[in-house]
């Protein structure tokens, strides 16, 4: 991990989950990091929220990209001018997802590698603001029953559901009930998303699923408000 990294991404992420299980979690480490996602998530709430609505915007306008398609099918130069006025009239980057990513996936890593390192005296000496008070024996059991060290299938297997839950209402639902290719892109990766979850997880610490069922949660609520600013918008 390269020093600037660690300085401007980790450093930060790690001082916050010590902070809240020292003043925020009666020393529960779950709760720590159910806080800490809470936190992370809200900074990054104006990107992950345009990132979904691009998302719902892509499928809505699928109809109207297959047709375009469709009649300027032997014209490459036309479809691209008809595909980026249907982008700007309906407020679509097309590249936008992919710009988001790059912003989150550094803040996301970096927390995930906060978690998955854990709060060890090694960490600590290394990585602790001296205006933050060092903790002693960090408890690792969530609400005194899980013990968030070692992989669980309890958290896994909400954190999957959770993947579903937020796959599924992100698929845009025509008003003609036809299903567009992207559309059926999204159905499926509403299930490839949960095996991944459950693939990647299942040997990791239970620490680790816990930050991902908290930020799935997240991300199913924010969905839900971005269905319903665009519903308001566009109709169904």
């Amino acid at each position: 991990m390269g020093f600037l990294y660690n300085q401007i991404f980790y450093r930060p992420i790690f001082n916050i989950l010590v902070w809240f299980y020292e003043a925020a979690s009666f020393h529960d480490l779950g709760i720590a990091i159910i806080l800490t996602t809470i936190l992370v998530r809200l900074i990054l709430y104006p990107f992950f929220h345009k990132g979904a609505k691009q998302q719902m915007l892509m499928q809505r306008i699928q109809p109207h990209v297959k047709k375009i398609q469709e009649q300027h099918k032997g014209d490459m130069q036309k479809q691209s001018e008809a595909l980026m006025a249907l982008y700007k009239e309906h407020g679509v980057n097309p590249f936008s997802s992919f710009l988001l990513l790059i912003i989150q996936l550094p803040i996301m890593l970096a927390f995930y590698w906060v978690v998955s390192s854990g709060i060890t005296a090694a960490q600590l000496s290394a990585n602790l603001y001296p205006f933050i008070h060092t903790p002693g024996a960090v408890n690792t059991l969530f609400l005194g029953v899980i013990n968030l060290s070692k992989p669980d299938w309890i958290i896994l297997a909400f954190a999957a559901l959770a993947q579903f839950l937020q796959a599924r209402i992100a698929i845009w639902k025509s008003p003609d009930g036809q299903t567009s290719q992207a559309q059926k892109i999204a159905q499926q990766m509403s299930f490839i998303a949960p095996l991944m979850t459950l693939l990647i997880f299942y040997a990791l610490p239970a620490a680790v699923a816990l930050y991902w069922l908290t930020s799935s949660v997240f991300s199913v609520i924010q969905q839900y408000f971005v269905n319903k600013h665009l519903r308001t918008k566009y109709g169904n």
